[in-house]
């Protein structure tokens, strides 16, 4: 065929569109709403090809666009071969074309491209151009598809070259479309007239493809083979995936040396990625549960050919036995070639295997290998490298993650990760590398992406590419860079490539010497560098000093260098005596090591320690010298000429060095004291001044004072040796500023400015007696050396002495005073800290020693207390109860001093506690009481051995302190200590109790306003001393100012004040408020506390209770529930217009108040409403409407607040003031006279006679209308009241019931029907449970079994083929005779007989859904699967079943059983009428008994066990509780007892309740047999009464036993039974052989004439009749509301396990529905109703429905009637909470509507929200979906009835069979297939026919 133009005009705008923008380098290649499939790389090219969905791209190496080819989408059809003609195919729709294939033939120079369109046929392109098409097949036979023709299947394939000729390889699975021929693996021409046929050439012949379904992973291939490695179960015998390798000889066109054995990665999964390097295998398996990680495995090449070569070697010679015997070769695929024993060297002589010998082989040995490498993410490609004699594995994840890993023997090590591509986006397998081995080409569905395998440049030194530990990279020494070993010129010779597996250290200097230089002199310099490398001749390395280079001399290891000139160096840092400069040893331009090295400046080095310069210089880091006499450090040998040298501390071999040898100052030879104002002299101690010489110079010190640098002149005396002193001149010196002692440094030059060193830091101290000693005894107790008196002189005051005149020193200081004492009181028994203030108290505390005396007794002070002059500690002596007086010092030589206060010894007495107990959790607040408790200033209390703190201030009669926590609760003894003393209150120990559990709190809703009434339930409630309920608010600044106080623990009340009232609202650390209320006990069990108000603005944070120290959140407490805070209430005036004029109220009226928010936070019963001093008594609140009745007569006004009373209504602290009431009253007569009165009356009657007869009567209607509508508002609120308390109750009741039955469940198990008779009873809802028998049971039919087996065995076979089913599908459905019920009875036998198969099933289920699709597409899409009139929505109904079983009896059958026990344990509740089936208790009003039936529940005692049918006393037999009512007929009374006995036992074990008698046991003689009819009936006007316990008064406990039932004695009670059972079964009808007498039980029918009825009922029936015909029956519809209540949670617990996403959904519901997303994007249909339409017919309404109706499919219980009904008004809720349209109810709506149009909204989000959250999943794949079907079929292989539904679904075909035959004859894809005649085989046998054959 011509080739294309490479760019045609079509494809430009396309090509123009993927063009990416010129790069500098290669950026991902990217094609927008592309996904990518496939990616293939042309050797020696370079180009890149990526195969996508109806696209081919081809790119360069760099990934710029070189080309496009479009090759999709195509108008085509999975079911069709590829046409022409579009008539040929009506299924055909535009379908996306997926790449399956994409391999390159390099001899060719082709490509080879193959899609999932058109049977999977390929196409061949040039690699020059891929839009160019060098061959497409026109009409392509079957021969050559190829590819799978579904997406998700894979395909691989080689191109391998065979002698002469390139030919294809390719496997792939199974597809489920048109591929039942094609074999999964093929070999295929690639040139030739029939590019890609197999025709004469080797195929993978398979018995059934389906058994084994190989999931194909690669395809690799070496210079001898090809490997395919994949997954597949065994035959039908092996279930389970294994994972399998398999090789075929290159040049084997036909398949003889097939060989496979299976792999395994020990404690692994199945394989999910693989490739083969030159020696191995690599392989990625799936680990940990789910698959969820993975594991690398590497295969030894030779092993693995090893293992091969032994299954060969068996399977040819030894019949594929081994040495012990057993199989471990065979002939796999189910083929009729056997293993065989062949001469011994056949398998040398043939290595490829011939015509004779065995093919396909499959070795039974795994080959096994030990994981290298485990990884947290699936594996989704691999890739190998063998470079640099390395191999190195690239992973690919499934999120998106390349990871690459050194392979270094039996051990896997990532050394990096990198994200390619989008986040979660899987790689794709296609991980190529290049033919360099430098890049990586990784392919995502979104993107292509182009990796260095190495990635060596990116790091910039020697240490990072080491530790990068990258077994490709390496850091070449002499070109200072990382680098691939092959990139490294002189990788080979030592030292030069440094890989980092084996060299641990980078090129280095090791050592430097010298270590500097000084600056100004350059110098030699000697490198040590260990593992130099070696250059050559005429290479040199050198030396960089920053930016100078000088030449290097080697020598060995070491290396020589001359540093820069003084001018070529950067200047020193400020403040710094050195610059530091990088080494480095240069090669080129290459640092092979660095350092760094330093440069000294000696004259830099004294200006850096002023105080000290010689110091500073000769003992700097730096070999510097000190020059005294020109004052300079300098380097090298010494001074100038003359001068003497101190030398540096580094020198060895001189005296003269170190800071020893500088000339320095020592230190103050006195005074170190000088005082203020006073002339002195100093002298300092100086050393080593002979190093100035003999020349004379002048000396001066230096005085440092605050502001001012005083300088005085010095001399130098004394001299002798190297020691000296200096004299500064006399001085008096006063500083500034007035301190007691001033340090000032001080220090001396020599000559102009030259400073002596300072030995260390020198100060003189200058000291002020009149600082600090402002009275006679601290001045004297001052230090001696400071020679201060008191000076009398002028103002007495602390003086330097020589300044004080001689007659003015005092020697003896004043009498002490005492200014205040504390604490006032102690005990007894003394050891009081007891604290002195006052002045002159001793100058020091030798003074004190004995001197304190309290109350006339000696006290002893505390050393470590004492404070000169200003204070005395002091610890009293023991004295006895109330001694008193005042304190007393005295000093020796001096009067003492007496105290004004006094001190009293008093004894504390601790009485009583309060409260006496708290819980152990601590926070009490506990009072002590007692007296004197106010004893001393130390007080401490204690609960046991705990501290109980005292926050509050301590009273003369109580202490209060709060408890601290205590590990168990018990007694614990309280104790107060007073200083030393000790007080213990033995006689009432606190008791600490278990902390209060909260069970209950309710309600958890308040107004902002709080004060709403909370009533909280625990145990130990009563414990908590001060029980809070406090909310933490966050608040803005002005609420919190306004509402608040800061929490200060310091602000304490005083002893005589009351108790202040605790604050609302304190503030809290962190700007949080907290609000409280106080919470009041009314019992051990109940607490009340109101709701705290919440400031406005505020935003609470969190609600709790604090009970002490126990602490609950609001939310614990209540079960969850968090307290909400709503708005306030607003309440409009009761006078709109005018609010404040007088609402005017006439007697008798109900008030209505509007306003919005009335019931967000609180109940009609907590709201009070006032008028006056009356209460208006609240009917009705609504949200918007408050309805209250006032008081009858006018009240008075409330506390004089007015002349009329105010109407205020109160919620909580909320109260709202509506203004003023004023009630009407009827006119006194006035006193006018009657002549006017009359006159004026008339005159007024002519004017206004019929407005006022008018106006009269519309006030009369309108008032009768207002009473009424006030008086049925009254009834309903009270009806309201009964159902909600009805409910309540009921549900208690309901749920303790519950949960004894799940505690039985625990033990018995729910009863589900096993998967037989559950498949039966979906599959034939109407033939009794299964299809009917074959009818081979006859005479001379023995022998005709063989033929007609053997011919139902063809036909399982016959249906194999998808063309026949569906055309016996179309054919069936197109005769008219063919019937509904039909069409549903042969989907459920081809449900039965294809049973084993159901991944074909589905694909049949899937192909007519498309084609029911396409019918109604153009009809109504809506009206799709609506009801089961067609095969495929039975098929559905039964595939669906199927499927769900396991979620049934997993997730949805407990729920769902559950509500069925409740249902039926509500109905047994209340009494059920026999005969009529109706039900006091029920959801459906059509079913309620409409009257008030008196009842009472009794426990009867069954009898149980082997001997229950004797006597009554035997021992054998115990007894059972059973509940029942005395209004229940003896029938029903079995029904119930049954059910009770055998709780635990499936209904279709039990024994029949016909079958039984109920016997009544009384004494040990009294056995009475009842029933339900006997001679004690009560027989009346022809109604006769069926006799209930109450008619044979059985006691409440009475003892009955169950008996076997006697064949005579109850004769008329079975027969009746068997007639028309009793119970509720069946509505009884009239007896005719009773003469028209009639039964009755609860009520009678009410279908009597009246006539007959008058007749014969006597006058107070008569009466009776009547007032109940009066009643409303509506006003019991109330019960239906009761039972709804009650059965509320478990509905919702139901509805929720069918609808929710919690557990992980079906994997068939998620491929059903997005099988019908796909469906509806095929048709355009794009309105969302119509989808979900789809999707609830298919599912909810077809399965569910179906579910809910009937548990009896599901369940093996009883269900009687009326459960029925109440199952099917639940069904009808489920049924319009999946309808789209609006739920819409009016008045006119039936009962059962009515109910639930409430929950139905919210049921409606729940199946909206169901659909969006499957829709958002993760799709469900063919493969995992064909995986579930397989496991599936393997669980319930034996399905019931095989060959009997072959045998019914034959006499189907039989009927029809002249038009199936040529339905099948005029098909010509039937013609090929012979299908009519292998039918007319099947008929032959069958029937015994003699067909044309």
């Amino acid at each position: 065929m011509a080739a294309r133009r490479p760019f045609s005009p079509r494809l430009l705008p396309v090509l123009l569109l993927y063009l990416p923008l010129p790069l500098t380098r290669a950026r991902p290649f990217s094609a927008p709403n592309t996904t990518f499939n496939h990616l293939a790389l042309a050797p020696g090219r370079g180009t890149l090809y990526v195969g996508a969905v109806n696209r081919l791209f081809q790119l360069s190496p760099e990934l710029q666009l070189e080309a496009v080819a479009v090759t999709g989408p195509v108008f085509d059809s999975p079911d069709c071969v590829p046409f022409r003609d579009p008539a040929d195919c009506p299924q055909a729709r535009l379908t996306d074309n997926t790449n399956q294939l994409l391999l390159v033939s390099s001899r060719a120079q082709e490509l080879v491209a193959c899609g999932q369109a058109r049977q999977g046929v390929c196409e061949k392109r040039g690699l020059e151009d891929v839009a160019q098409v060098l061959y497409q097949a026109e009409d392509p036979g079957d021969g050559q598809f190829v590819a799978a023709n579904a997406p998700g299947v894979a395909t691989v394939g080689l191109v391998v070259q065979a002698p002469g000729r390139d030919l294809l390889l390719v496997a792939r699975g199974l597809a489920g479309k048109l591929s039942g021929g094609v074999p999964p693996l093929t070999v295929r021409q690639l040139a030739g007239p029939q590019p890609f046929s197999s025709e004469g050439l080797g195929r993978l012949v398979v018995g059934d493809f389906s058994d084994y379904n190989n999931s194909y992973v690669g395809a690799f291939a070496n210079a001898r083979s090809a490997y395919f490695v994949f997954r597949r179960r065994g035959a039908r015998a092996q279930a389970e995936y294994r994972s399998y390798v398999a090789r075929v000889c290159l040049g084997d066109a036909n398949l003889y040396s097939y060989v496979e054995v299976p792999l395994t990665c020990l404690g692994q999964g199945l394989i999910q990625a693989a490739f083969l390097t030159p020696s191995t295998l690599l392989a990625a398996f799936a680990a940990g549960p789910g698959g969820a990680r993975a594991a690398l495995c590497a295969f030894p090449l030779a092993e693995l050919d090893g293992s091969m070569e032994h299954a060969r070697r068996l399977c040819y010679t030894a019949g594929g036995r081994g040495p012990g015997g057993l199989e471990e070769a065979t002939v796999e695929y189910g083929v009729t070639s056997r293993c065989v024993a062949l001469p011994a060297d056949s398998p040398e002589s043939y290595p490829c295997g011939d015509e004779h010998t065995p093919s396909p082989i499959a070795g039974r040995q795994p080959l096994e290998a030990k994981p290298v490498l485990q990884l947290g993410q699936p594996i989704s490609a691999v890739a190998g490298l063998q470079a640099d004699g390395h191999t190195i594995a690239f992973l690919g994840d499934t999120q998106g993650q390349l990871h690459k890993v050194f392979l270094n023997g039996s051990q896997g090590q990532v050394y990096h990760s990198q994200q390619v591509g989008p986040l979660g986006s899987a790689i794709s397998p296609d991980l190529l590398v290049d033919s360099s081995g430098s890049h990586l080409y990784v392919l995502t569905a979104q993107q292509v992406d182009r990796v260095p395998v190495a990635a060596c440049p990116q790091f910039p030194d020697c240490t990072s590419c080491l530790q990068a530990r990258d077994p490709l990279c390496g850091w070449c020494v002499l070109q200072g860079r990382c680098t691939r070993k092959g990139q490294c010129g002189r990788a080979a010779q030592a030292n030069q490539w440094l890989w980092s597996y084996e060299d641990s250290h980078c090129p280095h200097v090791q050592s430097l010497l010298p270590a500097q230089r000084p600056r100004q002199e350059p110098g030699q310099v000697t490198l040590s560098v260990p593992r130099l490398p070696t250059l050559a001749m005429d290479e040199y390395f050198h030396c960089a000093f920053g930016d100078y280079d000088s030449l290097a001399h080697v020598e060995g290891p070491h290396i020589a260098c001359v540093t820069p000139p003084q001018d070529q160096l950067p200047l020193n840092p400020p403040g710094t005596d050195h610059i530091t400069l990088p080494l480095a040893l240069m090669f080129e331009d290459v640092a092979v090591a660095a350092t760094n090295f330093s440069f000294y400046d000696c004259s830099a080095v004294q200006a850096l320690e002023v105080a000290a310069p010689c110091r500073a210089c000769v003992g700097s880091l730096w070999p510097c010298h000190w020059c005294p006499q020109s004052s300079r450090c300098v380097y090298g040998e010494h001074c100038p000429e003359g001068e003497g040298t101190v030398y540096s501390a580094q020198e060895v071999d001189v005296q003269v060095r170190g800071p020893g040898a500088c000339p320095r100052v020592e230190g103050l030879a006195g005074p170190l004291l000088v005082p203020v104002g006073w002339e002195s002299r100093l002298a300092l101690h100086v050393r080593n001044l002979q190093h100035f010489g003999s020349l004379p110079a002048s000396y001066h010190c230096w005085l440092e004072l605050p502001g001012e640098l005083r300088r005085l002149p010095a001399s130098l005396e004394e001299m002798a040796g190297d020691v000296g002193l200096i004299y500064c001149q006399a001085q008096e010196f006063r500083p500034s500023t007035a301190q007691p002692e001033l340090p000032v440094p001080i220090y001396v030059t020599r000559g102009k400015g030259q400073r002596l060193d300072n030995a260390h830091t020198l100060h003189v101290t200058l000291y002020d007696c009149a600082v600090g000693h402002p009275d006679c005894s601290r001045c004297q107790a001052a230090n001696g050396s400071l020679g201060c008196v008191w000076c009398s002189h002028g103002q007495p005051t602390c003086r330097y002495g020589p300044l004080c005149p001689p007659g003015a020193v005092e020697l003896l200081c004043p009498t002490p005073s005492i200014d205040t004492i504390e604490p006032l009181t102690g005990p007894p028994e003394g050891g009081l800290a007891l604290t002195i203030w006052g002045t002159n108290l001793g100058r020091d505390f030798a003074e004190v020693q004995d001197a304190v005396k309290v109350a006339g007794r000696p006290c002893s002070p505390e050393p470590s207390l004492y404070r000169t002059s200003a204070r005395i500690v002091c610890v009293t002596s023991p004295a006895p109860n109330g001694t008193t007086g005042p304190i007393q010092v005295a000093i020796k030589n001096r009067p003492p001093g007496i105290s004004t206060q006094h001190f009293t010894y008093q004894d504390p007495i601790l009485l009583s506690l309060s409260p006496r107990w708290g819980p152990q959790a601590g926070g009490t607040r506990l009072t002590i009481h007692g007296q004197h408790l106010q004893t001393g200033g130390s007080i401490r209390a204690f609960v046991g051995g705990q501290p109980c703190p005292i926050r509050e201030p301590v009273c003369p009669e109580a202490i209060v302190c709060h408890t601290m926590s205590q590990a168990s609760p018990g007694e614990a003894v309280v104790r107060v200590v007073f200083g030393h003393a000790q007080r213990t209150l033995l006689t009432s120990p606190f008791q600490y109790t278990a902390n209060p559990q909260l069970a209950a709190a309710e309600p958890s809703v308040s107004f902002r306003g709080g004060g709403r009434l909370i009533r909280v339930r625990g145990t130990g409630l009563d414990v908590a001393e001060r029980p809070l309920l406090s909310v933490w608010l966050e608040a803005k600044a002005e609420v919190q100012a306004a509402g608040a106080q800061p929490q200060d623990p310091t602000l304490r009340r005083s002893c005589g004040a009351p108790a202040a009232a605790p604050q609302a609202c304190i503030q809290l650390e962190g700007g949080l408020l907290q609000c409280s209320t106080v919470c009041s006990v009314n019992s051990s069990s109940l607490l009340l506390c109101q709701s705290p108000a919440v400031p406005d603005g505020a935003h609470p944070r969190r609600v709790f209770f604090s009970l002490d120290g126990v602490h609950v959140d609001f939310a614990s407490a209540s079960g969850g529930q968090d307290f909400l805070y709503q708005p306030n209430p607003r309440l409009a005036p009761l006078s709109r217009e005018e609010p404040t004029r007088p609402y005017r109220l006439k007697p008798g009226n109900v008030l209505d108040v509007e306003g919005q928010g009335l019931n967000l936070g609180i109940s009609k019963e907590e709201v009070r409403v006032h008028i006056g001093d009356g209460e208006c008594l609240v009917k009705t609140l609504t949200l918007t409407h408050l309805y209250c009745e006032p008081p009858s007569r006018a009240p008075q006004p409330a506390n004089g607040s007015g002349t009329l009373p105010q109407f205020v209504v109160q919620m909580g602290n909320v109260r709202l003031a509506l203004g003023p009431v004023q009630y009407e009253t009827e006119p006194a007569l006035s006193a006018f006279p009657v002549e006017a009165q009359v006159g004026l009356g008339m005159g007024a009657a002519v004017l206004i006679a019929a407005v006022l007869l008018l106006t009269l009567m519309y006030r009369h209607k309108s008032k009768q209308a207002l009473r009424d509508y006030q008086k049925v508002l009254v009834q309903l609120e009270n009806l309201e009241i009964g159902v909600g308390d009805q409910c309540r109750k009921e549900f208690t009741d309901l749920m303790t019931e519950m949960t004894d039955l799940s505690s039985d469940l625990e033990a018995s198990g729910i009863p589900f029907l096993d998967y037989h008779t559950y498949a039966e009873r979906v599959f034939f809802p109407g033939h009794g449970g299964g299809p009917r028998q074959p009818a081979l049971e006859g005479s001379g039919e023995e022998g005709r079994r063989g033929p007609v087996r053997q011919g139902l065995t063809q036909l399982s076979n016959l249906l194999n083929s998808k063309l026949f089913l569906l055309t016996l599908i179309h054919t069936l459905e197109e005769q008219p005779g063919f019937s509904q019920r039909d069409r549903c009875h042969v989907a459920s036998l081809l449900s039965l007989a294809l049973h084993g198969k159901l991944e074909y099933l589905t694909d049949i289920m899937r192909t007519l859904l498309s084609d029911l699709a396409a019918h109604y597409v153009h009809k109504n899409p809506k009206l799709m699967l609506r009801r089961t009139e067609t095969m495929v929505e039975k098929l559905l109904t039964n595939w669906l079943s199927i499927c769900l079983y396991a979620f049934l009896k997993e997730v949805a059958g407990e729920p769902l059983y559950m509500l069925l026990r409740a249902i039926q344990y509500q109905v047994d509740k209340g009494p059920v009428d026999a005969v009529t089936g109706k039900a006091k208790r029920t959801l459906n009003d059509s079913r309620l008994l409409r009257e008030d039936v008196e009842f009472r529940p009794l426990t009867l005692m069954v009898l149980v066990g082997p001997r229950a049918g004797g006597a009554a006393g035997s021992s054998a037999a115990q007894r059972m509780p059973a509940r029942v009512l005395d209004t229940d007929t003896i029938t029903q009374v079995k029904e119930k007892v049954l059910d009770q006995v055998y709780k635990g036992t499936p209904f279709s074990q039990r024994p029949s309740v016909h079958t039984l008698d109920l016997e009544w046991r009384s004494g040990l003689a009294g056995h009475l047999t009842l029933s339900d009819e006997d001679l004690t009936s009560v027989t009346q006007n022809h109604w006769k009464r069926l006799n209930t316990l109450q008619h044979y008064k059985v006691p409440d406990g009475a003892t009955v036993g169950l008996i076997p039932q006697l064949h005579n004695g109850g004769a008329v009670s079975q027969s009746l039974a068997q007639n028309c059972p009793l119970g509720e079964n069946i509505p009884m009808l009239e007896d005719a052989e009773e003469g028209g007498v009639r039964l009755w039980h609860l009520v009678k029918a009410s279908d009597e004439p009246e006539g007959a009825k008058a007749r014969r009922s006597s006058l107070r029936e008569r009466e009776r009749e009547r007032a109940r015909a009066k009643a409303i029956p509506e006003i019991y519809l109330t019960r239906l509301l009761s039972m709804k209540g009650t059965l509320q949670k478990f509905v919702d617990d139901t509805f929720q396990a069918i609808l929710s996403v919690n557990r992980p959904v079906p994997i068939a519901v998620k491929y059903l529905f997005d099988f019908l997303d796909e469906l509806a994007e095929k048709h355009g249909i794009e309105d969302p109703e119509t989808l979900h339409i789809w999707k609830t017919n298919s599912l909810l309404l077809r399965f569910w429905v179906n579910a809910l109706k009937n548990p009896r499919l599901i369940f093996d219980v009883r269900v009687s009637d009326n459960v029925d009904a109440i199952l099917a008004v639940i069904a009808q809720t489920f049924i319009d909470s999946c309808t789209v349209s609006e739920h819409k109810v009016g008045r006119d709506s039936p009962v059962n509507k009515l109910l639930y149009a409430r929950e139905i909204p919210r049921y409606k989000q729940m199946v909206e929200r169901y659909y969006s959250d499957i829709r958002q999943s993760s799709p469900a794949s063919y493969q995992e979906m064909n995986s579930a079907l397989a496991e599936l079929s393997g669980n319930y292989t034996s399905a019931p009835h095989c060959l009997e539904a072959l045998q019914e679904l034959y006499n189907h075909i039989h009927r029809y069979y002249d038009q199936i035959i040529s339905a099948l004859e005029e098909d010509p894809v039937g013609q090929k297939m012979q299908l009519a005649c292998r039918l007319q085989q099947v008929a032959a046998l069958v029937e015994n026919k003699v067909t044309d054959l």
